[in-house]
């Protein structure tokens, strides 16, 4: 989605009479927001949205887009490359355990003394962040179809059964 058509969408449910008061900017700047750019033949304003990708693209600093999602109330993970297609599924499936035991390591050794420091909450930002890109690489590689050779791994290593739940 373009920059401007998602501004389209948001001042559908949000006043572009509010937004132009409450930043001290003409009605028709915000409306000029939502048109496509002027060098798409349409007469739009170069808007906030294009701006902070500009500034991404140029600095190369993620920390921009970690500061805006944190203003949204969440936080930015980077979307992993996807792993090449002879990805099995079991090592990327142990990858994500593997992550999460080292989480689970890294909060058990921060909270032995019954306190976190700042360090310590550091240490499982962190963890947490790089298990979080683990999965979302997982994820993403199931949503591309890198897992679909599962039955033929079966089928070649039969002493691999699956166990029942």
């Amino acid at each position: 989605m373009q920059s401007h058509e998602l501004l389209k969408e948001v001042l559908k449910k949000t006043s572009a009479k509010q937004i132009a008061a409450d930043m001290g900017l003409s009605l028709s700047l915000i409306y000029k927001w939502a048109e496509p750019p002027s060098d798409d033949s349409g007469s739009g304003a170069n808007n906030p949205l294009d701006r902070i990708d500009q500034l991404l693209r140029i600095s190369g600093d993620k920390r921009i887009a970690q500061w805006v999602c944190e203003r949204a109330g969440g936080f930015f993970i980077t979307n992993p490359h996807a792993k090449p297609h002879n990805t099995s599924l079991i090592p990327a499936t142990n990858d994500i355990v593997q992550e999460f035991a080292d989480m689970l390591q890294v909060i058990a050794t921060a909270a032995a003394d019954q306190q976190i420091s700042p360090d310590e909450a550091k240490a499982i930002r962190q963890r947490w962040e790089e298990l979080k890109s683990v999965t979302e690489g997982f994820v993403h590689s199931a949503e591309l179809g890198k897992f679909t050779e599962l039955q033929k791994e079966i089928k070649d290593h039969p002493h691999h059964t699956p166990i029942a739940g």
